[in-house]
Order: structure tokens, then sequence, then C-alpha cells
């Protein structure tokens, strides 16, 4: 490479290169078609702390301003809310990794689906959302946007039939996660984006936070936005919270827009920590993709399991739909421990949890650190049995979000775990 300097306004120099292709170039070094040289030489982004940006002269802050009108300026800052290098550095990178024109990056996946809805849906307007969204979605759409005029419509997953008939004049959005938390239920992407473009002005969603690029490019198929919650797999060190949506630059251009306004804006060190993730996004989500299906197989041909909910595995629902659009089938496997006589299932079930030793009892996933949960205690733990049920929630549920550790070691973790109860 020709020896390159920082330019006069502390920007990094670039030189062209080819832009990579596979996911694990792209995750550590993005798909750019110039790399970057940072200030000062250095090898990683820098974190730019900072509230405000300067001009030179009043020149320099016309010619800003004149870009800034045509949609320009984006690489150059002008106040913090509407934008900073380290955030937009990760931004390139992520866009990169699921194929899409721009990427924006925010405080917390909650933020980036709250102001993705409140942004591009009118008041007056409708919702189809299939049924195992995440909850706290699920609970803004029905609570916060009921208020605004909006209205929204639950369907089975996997039911396409009643996803297309539930679509009114007035729908605007199809919203679904692919894999759904918890029992990991695999969207036909192709058979979604096929329903909503047999209709003007219905945009697609997926919550792809489970699958990461890695394992899934939702935009491939036709999707228009993929919202990932970056504390999970994007950050993977349970260090970081952030949220994504990625999507065409134009679309994004009017999401940025309205980020200006709304002000959710990502922390340039929270940026800097999911740079820090992403780079080895790809060796982690192998690792864990490898250790899920082992773990899975094994939980499958165990007595004291009684159902195994894997996309890895044959025996799940979607399992066809996932081989042919996933690469890979995730980290986390849920599973329902057989209930004993004369003990009741939730009790059997935190036994069996407390004897784990490897895994942390947290909620969350997709870190370098196994997490396990009771869902009937962790996130549900307020309603009666009766409500949970009502919401697929059974009492013998489990959700094991596996990490990096040994799969042998995982394994054998769950043998004597399960051997106690």
């Amino acid at each position: 490479m020709p020896p390159t300097t920082i330019s006069s306004n502390g920007s990094a120099d670039q030189t062209a290169v080819a832009d990579p292709s596979g996911s694990s170039t792209q995750a550590v070094h993005g798909h750019l078609s110039q790399r970057v040289w940072q200030p000062h030489h250095a090898l990683t982004t820098p974190i730019t702390q900072t509230a405000t940006y300067t001009f030179k002269n009043t020149a320099d802050l016309c010619d800003f301003m004149e870009a800034k009108m045509w949609g320009g300026g984006q690489e150059r800052g002008e106040y913090g809310r509407y934008g900073n290098p380290t955030v937009r550095s990760v931004e390139k990178r992520i866009a990169a990794l699921e194929g899409g024109g721009d990427a924006l990056l925010f405080p917390t996946g909650m933020t980036a689906v709250t102001h993705t809805l409140l942004s591009i849906l009118p008041t007056g307007s409708h919702i189809v959302m299939t049924n195992d969204c995440y909850r706290k979605t699920r609970q803004f759409c029905n609570t916060f946007l009921t208020r605004l005029g909006i209205q929204t419509t639950q369907v089975p997953m996997g039911d396409y039939i009643a996803l297309a008939d539930a679509i009114r004049p007035q729908t605007r959005l199809i919203i679904s996660e692919s894999p759904t938390n918890p029992y990991l239920r695999v969207a036909d992407l192709e058979r979604v984006v096929a329903i909503a473009r047999q209709h003007k002005r219905i945009k697609t969603i997926i919550d792809s936070t489970f699958a990461t690029p890695i394992n899934q490019r939702p935009l491939e198929f036709g999707i228009d936005l993929v919202i990932h919650s970056g504390t999970k797999y994007l950050g993977g060190h349970n260090d970081v919270m952030a949220g994504v949506v990625v999507g065409d630059a134009g679309l994004l251009h009017a999401l940025r827009q309205s980020q200006g306004m709304l002000g959710g804006v990502a922390d340039p060190h929270a940026a800097w920590l999911v740079e820090r993730g992403l780079k080895t996004l790809a060796l982690r989500v192998r690792q864990q993709n490898a250790t899920a299906q082992t773990v899975a197989r094994f939980l499958e041909n165990h007595p004291r399991v009684a159902r195994v909910w894997y996309p890895g595995l044959p025996s799940h629902p979607d399992h066809d739909i996932a081989k042919a659009q996933m690469s890979g089938f995730g980290g986390v496997v849920s599973f329902e421990i057989a209930p004993l006589t004369g003990e009741e299932p939730a009790d059997t079930t935190a036994r069996f949890i407390d004897a784990m030793t490897i895994p942390y009892i947290a909620p969350s996933l997709g870190g370098v650190e196994s997490l396990i949960e009771q869902p009937a205690y962790m996130s549900f733990y307020e309603l009666s049995t009766e409500e949970r049920l009502s919401m697929g929630i059974k009492d013998n549920l489990v959700r094991f979000a596996i990490g990096i550790e040994d799969t042998a070691d995982i394994v054998s973790d769950l043998t004597q775990a399960l051997a106690k109860i």
C-alpha cells in the first residue's frame, strides 16, 4: 500500500480496494469500495467523543449545508444528534453484512423498533404481525400505537392464509421475527414478500436478531427492513446495548432524518463496542450454530426431555423453510423438561436449571457466555399459569442461549443436570 496521510480536517484517507464477499471478511473490514485509513494510523476506529463539530470558516459551513440539502454530508459531522464518525463506521459495516444500502444505529433494539414504527406509520394505519414476535414489540403495538390510532392484527405464525386475510386497505406493515422467541419459528420470507406485494404501500419488516446476518439475510428475499438487537449477537459480549435497522438507502435516509428529530441516537462508545463485536461475529456464530445443533440432537434423544424446538432438527415445524433460507440455525435451543409424577412441572424445570453449572441464569442471548432461563419465571413471572399458557409459554419450557464454550463441556453439563431430576 502507498503511504497515506490524514487530511487537514482530521478525516481518514482512503485507498480503493476490491469489495469483499465473504461474511467473515465483511465483518472485519466492511463492504467498502475504499479501505479507510484511520487518523494517527490507528488500526481500530477511533471513538469520536464529541457533541458538536467545528467548521474552518463560513465557506466550509456553506459547502457542508449545500451537500446536506442534496442528501450528502453524512461523512462530516455537524452536531451529535445528526451523526458521529464512530457510529457511521459501524452502520456501514452492518449494512455490508446484511447486503443493505444503509443502516441506522440506535441505543437499544427496542428504540430501533419503536422509532421505525413511529416514523413510517401514519395515523389510521394498520399492522399485521405474527403472534410470537418479541413480547415488548407486541405490547408497544397493542398499547402505545393504539393511542395514535394505529391498529394491529396478530396472526398465527406460519398461517399465511390468515396473514393474507388480515390485510386491510389501511395496512402499511407486515412484521415478524424469524426465528422467533422462544419457539424459533421461521417465517417463509418469500411468501411474506409475495403477500405484501399484492397490495400497494405495504412494507415488510423482519426482526432477524436470532439469525444474525451470518445465518440469514432477509433483504435478499425482498424484505424491506431488517431489525437487530445489537445487544445480542452483533455486540456478542453482554456488555453493550444497541439496535440497528438495515434496508434501502432511500428508506433509511427518511428514518435518519426522523432520528435527528426524535433523538434516539447511539453513543459513540457503544458503537465502538458493537464494531469490536462484529469483527468476530462470523466465528462466534458458526461455533454457536455447531454447538446448538449438537445440543439439540442430544436433548431430543434424552428421556428427561419432552420436546426440543430447534430449526436444525427435522422435527421442527419450519425445518424445511429454515434449510431453504438459512445457512445456519442459530445458537438458541428451546426445550421442554418431561414432567415428573407428583411434582409441579415448573419445580422440576427449576431444579434442572439450578443444577446447570456452565450457563448463567439470565435474560438475553448471543453473547460469548451461555445463558439459560425458564421463561415462566423470567419474562412472564407476573402472569398466572393460565395466562402464560394462553400465550404459549409452558411452565416446563427452557430457553438455552449457547455461548462459545466447548461443545463437549456443554453436553456434559446438560447430562449431569438432567440426571439430577
